[in-house]
């Protein structure tokens, strides 16, 4: 017999928006939520790949969308400042109608390159913070994490502002409208960025499982090779900070997924109940029908007709009573898997000297 109710169920239970129109989304959010940790249980390295690279994906597109709005009306604001073209090495390209080369710059003047860096210094710090936290879920030093990170931003702008200096010589020897030419230089910067960014990602926020498993194994070498004390100290000290960060991410994760799917199996769980309600109510109306169908002497071909009909309902209707109570024991299972998982994220924080969010 199991050590939980119905109403130890009830508690797992997060209630639904009283609107319709939210309540509607957070019944498909919740739902995709299950159906992806049950993935993720089954294919763990697969389901953090396809994490990684979607929301890696979703961010930098949307950042990119971002710098192109930006673009579209931030250039006015400088419009003052431009007074021909601006920028470095400004060589001109005598097959582009000595139009001028830049990296630094733009051929349309300063105030369209301050909008524009502008725009995507802005989107990038939109970028940091949502790849670092949701994407990468990283737990290193942010101020030590953001230096690399614009250090290694700024090395991409020369080189995507190299090949742009190439593309917008032409563009503009041929008069493309800036509504074309913003939309192809914004594919180009963001595109090649974005590109580039993903394996710079994976230096300034490397995984967190990894970084432990190296760091130990260079502590365990020097233990074996009998080096200085003052050496396998540094490397131990090392190991340990790497293994917190570890602990801490697989223990964050493991928690939330953990209640996701103890909401997730006792919705589920009561979801059949009502349908097995439902079902019984349909095999009642069918027995009607099939009874008043004999007193009433149908035709043999009508009889069979509501006999077929009876049979179905009663098929369903214990197909779903089976159901629960298979359902009801998995949603057992996921609440010990929700405790357990709350334990350990609690004893790693708490060793941690953080609290549990």
């Amino acid at each position: 017999m199991s050590k939980y109710t119905e109403k130890d169920l009830q508690l797992q239970l997060k209630p639904y928006s009283q609107n319709g129109f939210l309540a509607f989304f957070q019944k498909i959010w919740r739902g995709w939520l299950s159906a992806w940790y049950g993935f993720a249980d089954k294919h763990p390295k697969l389901s953090n790949v396809i994490y990684m690279v979607f929301f890696f994906i979703v961010f930098s597109e949307g950042v990119t969308i971002w710098q192109y709005i930006v673009m579209t009306f931030l250039p006015y604001a400088f419009a003052s400042l431009n007074n021909g073209a601006w920028g470095w090495p400004n060589i001109p390209v005598s097959i582009a109608g000595d139009q001028p080369y830049m990296i630094f710059g733009d051929v349309q003047g300063l105030g369209y390159f301050i909008a524009f860096e502008l725009a995507v210094f802005t989107a990038q710090c939109i970028n940091f913070p949502l790849q670092r936290n949701i994407t990468y879920r990283s737990h290193g030093n942010p101020w030590y994490q953001a230096m690399w990170y614009f250090i290694g931003w700024v090395l991409v702008s020369v080189f995507v502002n190299a090949i742009w200096g190439i593309c917008n010589v032409f563009f503009v020897h041929w008069g493309w409208p800036d509504a074309v030419t913003g939309i192809i230089k914004t594919v180009i910067t963001g595109g090649v960025s974005m590109v580039i960014f993903f394996f710079i990602f994976l230096v300034i926020f490397p995984d967190n499982n990894k970084v432990a498993k190296k760091a130990k194994a260079k502590y365990e070498k020097l233990v074996a090779a009998k080096a200085p004390a003052a050496k396998i100290a540094k490397a131990e000290k090392a190991y340990k900070a790497a293994q917190d960060k570890a602990d801490r991410s697989n223990s964050e994760k493991e928690y939330r997924q953990a209640l996701t799917q103890a909401n997730s199996k006792a919705l589920k769980y009561f979801a059949t109940v009502k349908k097995a309600g439902a079902a019984e109510a349909e095999t009642k109306a069918a027995q009607q029908a099939f009874e008043s169908a004999k007193r009433a002497k149908l035709s043999e071909a009508k009889l069979a007709k509501k006999v077929a009909e009876l049979a179905e309902a009663q098929k369903t209707e214990e197909e779903l009573k089976a159901r629960i109570a298979h359902n009801f024991e998995a949603a057992c299972e996921a609440i010990d898997t929700k405790e357990e998982k709350t334990r350990v994220y609690s004893e790693v924080m708490a060793r941690l000297g953080l609290e549990v969010k």
